[in-house]
């Protein structure tokens, strides 16, 4: 492929197939990622929308309910788990604190519910591989929305067409001020019994983490790693900072670093024996795609896709795959490695020792 056919068609949709047809979605809960982002985007999707949202108490889902055009099903937890409603949905979106996804999955997939559930997949490799498990007959996806991001596509096409020569190195990093985003310090996601072992490397880390075993196509085999917690209100976590370097198959190398309390910043950086990739911003609101090697030296201004873009082309491949009878990439089993990758940062962080995937 000559180098500019890369970006002729930046904005189109390489995954989307010709089908007909909506898959309609019960809305697992409701915070403010769900209400700003997921509802949303499946209002303005032509395969999905909301029919059902599902919270803690039945004034929450109804209020929640009354916000939003097209949602006629309003129900509790436990009305969910005891089978209300399932004549009203045919898909799940599971957005609860990471540790509560294992529940309305499993209650979802013995109804025969495909699932989309938000990334990381659990609180523990155990729970994510009892989830992937319970799986088995029907759709599950984790919802890593990076693989969608027409920049992060088009960086997988020039890697996998040997644009930057053999990979060698990658420099991945997200961070920002969790605390000044939402201030409380009770948050789940500064809760271990809820986020699992970590919060930056678990809540942040996973994105460079996932994207970079996306833009290369290859799976992690190793990881050394170092953390750091001291400020107020990262008490009960290991990792207020992490870095960890991950080997990926074919030896590259990974530099990988996130922080729940560090300036917003993101950016993925993939260096091979001919040339380099390099997305800035990136993972949050990705703007800028650079390209570089002998003889060409580019920057792409991309298009403004920021989260809400990014939520309707997640939930719309999601849907294509479905209503395609088709498997999306990211399942299950694809979702337990990223699993392993954190509690392998972690333990080595602990030890001091390298991990063995």
């Amino acid at each position: 492929m000559a180098f500019a056919e890369y970006f002729d068609d930046f904005m189109g949709r390489d995954w989307e197939t010709d089908v007909s047809g909506t898959v309609r979605f019960a809305m697992v809960g409701l915070g403010w990622w769900t209400r700003d982002y997921a509802v949303p985007a499946t209002q303005q999707s032509e395969h999905c929308e909301t029919t059902t949202v599902v919270s803690s108490s039945a004034e929450k889902a109804e209020s929640f309910a009354e916000e939003f055009d097209g949602v006629e099903t309003a129900l509790t937890y436990d009305e969910f788990t005891d089978g209300a409603g399932t004549d009203q949905y045919d898909a799940v979106y599971v957005a609860t604190p990471n540790a509560l996804h294992l529940p309305y999955v499993e209650a979802a997939a013995s109804y025969g519910k495909d699932v989309l559930c938000e990334k990381p997949m659990e609180a523990s490799v155990e729970r994510a591989e009892a989830m992937a498990e319970a799986a088995e007959d029907v759709t599950l996806m984790v919802a890593y929305r990076m693989h969608t991001d027409p920049a992060v596509r088009r960086m997988r096409e020039l890697v996998a067409d040997g644009f930057v020569g053999d990979p060698t190195h990658v420099h991945g990093h997200m961070s920002q001020r969790l605390l000044e985003m939402i201030p409380d310090r009770d948050q789940w996601r500064l809760n271990p019994d809820l986020a699992g072992q970590g919060a930056s490397i678990t809540d942040l880390g996973v994105y460079p983490i996932n994207t970079t075993r996306f833009v290369l196509d290859r799976d992690p085999v190793a990881v050394q790693s170092a953390m750091y917690s001291g400020s107020e209100g990262f008490e009960d976590v290991p990792d207020e900072r992490a870095a960890a370097t991950i080997v990926y198959e074919d030896d590259v190398l990974a530099s990988i670093s996130a922080s729940q309390n560090s300036y917003e910043d993101g950016f993925l950086r993939v260096t091979g024996t001919e040339g380099q990739l390099v997305l800035e911003p990136a993972f949050l609101k990705p703007s800028g795609l650079t390209v570089s090697r002998s003889g060409i030296d580019t920057t792409y201004d991309l298009p403004e896709m920021g989260e809400a873009q990014q939520m309707q082309a997640e939930f719309d491949y999601f849907s294509t795959h479905l209503l395609a009878d088709t498997e999306p990439l990211a399942d299950g089993e694809y979702g337990v490695v990223d699993m392993r990758v954190i509690r392998a940062a972690v333990e080595s962080a602990r030890t001091g020792e390298r991990v063995t995937l």
